[in-house]
């Protein structure tokens, strides 16, 4: 499984700590890789007021012991789907700086960017190979780090959501089948298509989840059509592109706000529709809130980004 930005390695306790204060629900959860077993969720905190919060959390669990990663705020980057280069794969990251500049509104010597392959060589011989590019500016990045440096973090890395949520997938997928997960949040919705634990196609719906908070009964059947709509167009796309791949289910993440979401989704897509659960897939015994499927999804990108999986340096 492919990952994005890593920064410096140090020594430091197992697992990760995902501290995500700009996401959708901010929050910081530790999570301990379960090697043949199910990986554990330690503890998990909500988040209310940004860095100084966190500077008080780091305090109080002792967080400069442990490896750090978060989330680039939705916005700050761009995730780009892109021809690999024809060359070698270690020589990928220095063609790609040169073909940036014809994607992004900035000069490309100023840009923070990383390669995520998306494999198809082995399922599609002959097809052209692509590759997805996450970018940013370079001081966007460095603010962040700036940020954890202040607040003596340490930060090893920094992801992006669509891979958070990819890393969540990986666990739900079926042997073999394609998976496509839905979550929404303040920012709106988040679609990924994964297969094989790997990222092949997200999508960004532009609803907050606040559109659905008080919409009589005309104005959220306006909006369960347009989600509909958005999930189909990229569902047909998706089966064109990779077509070597079956998508077994959509997978939606529980919240309030979207009552009747799921129902709607199931009669009016061809793919089986279902609430996403992370208790099938994570050991959450030691945070019993989380045992709600609802709850698992207020703090579903910080337990994907602390999913990340890589060894301990």
């Amino acid at each position: 499984m492919s990952r994005l930005f890593p920064l410096r390695p140090k020594r430091s306790k197992p697992g990760w700590v995902a501290l995500c204060p700009a996401a959708g629900s901010p929050a910081a959860v530790h999570v301990l890789a379960g090697g043949q077993g199910r990986a554990r969720v330690l503890w998990v905190e909500a988040l209310t007021t940004g860095m100084d919060e966190m500077e008080r959390l780091a305090r109080s669990r002792g967080l400069s012991a442990y490896r750090i990663t978060t989330l680039m705020p939705p916005g700050s980057y761009q995730l780009l789907q892109m021809n690999a280069p024809a060359v070698p794969r270690h020589e990928w990251k220095e063609a790609l700086r040169w073909q940036l500049k014809d994607f992004i509104d900035f000069p490309a010597e100023q840009a923070t960017f990383d390669v995520l392959d998306i494999p198809t060589e082995s399922h599609a011989p002959g097809r052209p190979h692509m590759v997805f590019v996450a970018v940013a500016r370079n001081e966007q990045v460095g603010e962040i780090m700036a940020r954890y440096d202040r607040a003596h973090l340490n930060l090893q890395a920094i992801d992006i959501p669509e891979l958070a949520l990819r890393n969540v997938a990986a666990l739900l997928e079926d042997e073999n089948r394609g998976l496509a997960s839905l979550s929404f949040d303040q920012h709106g919705g988040l679609l990924v298509l994964t297969f094989k634990g790997e990222l092949y196609a997200s999508r960004r719906i532009e609803i907050p989840l606040e559109q659905f908070t008080g919409a009589d009964l005309e104005r959220r059947q306006t909006l369960f059509e347009r989600v509909g709509l958005e999930l189909q167009r990229t569902l047909d796309a998706f089966d064109r592109q990779y077509s070597f791949i079956s998508v077994s289910r959509l997978l939606l993440a529980p919240r309030p706000e979207l009552s009747g979401l799921l129902d709607y989704l199931g009669s009016s897509l061809y793919v089986p529709v279902d609430q996403m659960d992370l208790s099938q897939v994570l050991d959450l015994e030691a945070c019993p809130t989380l045992q709600q499927p609802a709850e698992q999804s207020r703090h579903l990108l910080a337990l994907g980004a602390a999913l990340r999986q890589e060894s301990q340096p």
